[in-house]
Parts: C-alpha cells; structure tokens; sequence
C-alpha cells in the first residue's frame, strides 16, 4: 500500500519500526491524525483496538482475513466508525485499480 501511495504508521508494542516508519505501542499514541485502521492481529485482540479507534474518533477499521469478531465490529458501527472485516484490503485495491 506505500507503493500505491498510502502513508502507512505501524502500531506494534514489540517492535520500534517497520516499513521504514516509527512504530508506536496504541493508536492513542500516534501523532498523527489516522483515516483508516487495519488490523492483522487476532480476533480476540481486537475490542482494545475498537475502544481506541471509538475514542481518537477514526472513521474506518478494515480487519484482514481471518480476523473476524463480531462483536467488536457492531460496537464501532454503533459508534459510526465504517468497518469492513475478514478481507485484504491489497487484493481489494489491486482489483479496483490495477
């Protein structure tokens, strides 16, 4: 997603960087205003990350393959973040634009 343009922030508490960009331990650390979460952990680690995406006010969280919670999706809906779950969001850029 950095080749297609996308400025990407890691939010990992076990490592310091990724990507060639700082890495911080929660969204509630980052600096910088965030569009769009997308989770690659399990489905269980994914209510914390909904509670911080509710309280920052972030618009969107994708949830990659595989990561399903059910629960945690309907809390940020009712909250009125968008949520799409249990796909890639590169294979859905790659077949929207090439």
């Amino acid at each position: 997603m950095q080749a297609a343009g996308y400025k990407i922030i890691p939010v990992n508490p076990q490592i310091a960087e990724a990507l060639g960009e700082k890495s911080y331990r929660s969204l509630l650390e980052v600096p910088e205003k965030i569009d769009l979460v997308d989770v690659f952990r399990r489905p269980e680690y994914v209510d914390e990350i909904v509670e911080q995406a509710i309280q920052l006010k972030i618009p969107a969280i994708w949830l990659q393959e595989d990561v399903i919670n059910e629960r945690a999706a309907e809390k940020a809906r009712k909250a009125g973040i968008f949520v799409v779950m249990d796909r890639c969001v590169l294979k859905e850029h790659r077949a929207r634009f090439g």
